[in-house]
């Protein structure tokens, strides 16, 4: 028997990549959440995110967090209700502050996210059937950006969030939280037509 839930994740995953082969973008326009870009630097960009809301889940495996996301605005919510993909799906370390973020770290739990559309609110966002998904309401909040193509894989985040830690260090912004990983592709996308961004939760503006 056909599993419909994996049928599904795959299909989409399939549409995204196709879009990024052909012409660079998703075929669909992906919604986004709204930001601007409040500091250009050499490496990196500083971007405030208006007030938003996601759909969460804190796993150990990696594996595991997009599936039940997925799920949840594919209908196992109550109402049964189908909630439009956004971009990008954003995954960090759960781990305490004082504990260095290394690439083989691999004693925290992991967080994904997925971002709602615009019309929902806290109030009006579909809730989940899945106790381990959450739904949550973000403020607004500012972010170093640094982006980068090819795949997806931990080594690459790792090189690239280092060098954007190094860089916030340089430039004397306060980073919050840990490293996060936003990506806007499907797994078949052309390495070099690939959107990454490593990020981090910074406060500002600097003191």
């Amino acid at each position: 028997m056909i599993d419909l839930s994996s049928l599904k994740y795959f299909i989409v995953y399939i549409t995204m990549s196709i879009g990024f082969i052909t012409s660079g973008s998703p075929v669909m326009s992906y919604e986004e959440p709204s930001y601007k870009v409040i500091k250009n630097a050499s490496d990196y960009e500083i971007r405030e995110y208006e007030p938003r809301v996601a759909a969460q889940i804190t796993y150990g495996d990696e594996s595991s967090g997009f599936r039940q996301l997925f799920s949840y605005i594919s209908g196992a919510n109550e109402g049964s209700k189908k909630v439009e993909m956004t971009i990008p799906v954003a995954q960090s370390l759960k781990i305490d502050m004082i504990t260095p973020v290394t690439q083989s770290n691999n004693g925290g739990q992991r967080v994904m996210q997925f971002f709602l559309p615009r019309q929902f609110t806290i109030d009006t966002a579909p809730k989940p059937k899945d106790p381990r998904v959450n739904i949550i309401e973000l403020p607004t909040t500012h972010f170093a950006v640094m982006s980068y193509s090819g795949f997806a894989t931990n080594k690459n985040f790792g090189v690239h969030y280092n060098k954007l830690k190094v860089a916030l260090k340089q430039d004397g912004v306060e980073i919050v939280g840990s490293p996060i990983k936003a990506t806007y592709n499907g797994p078949f996308a052309l390495p070099f037509m690939r959107r990454n961004e490593a990020m981090y939760q910074v406060e500002w503006p600097i003191n």
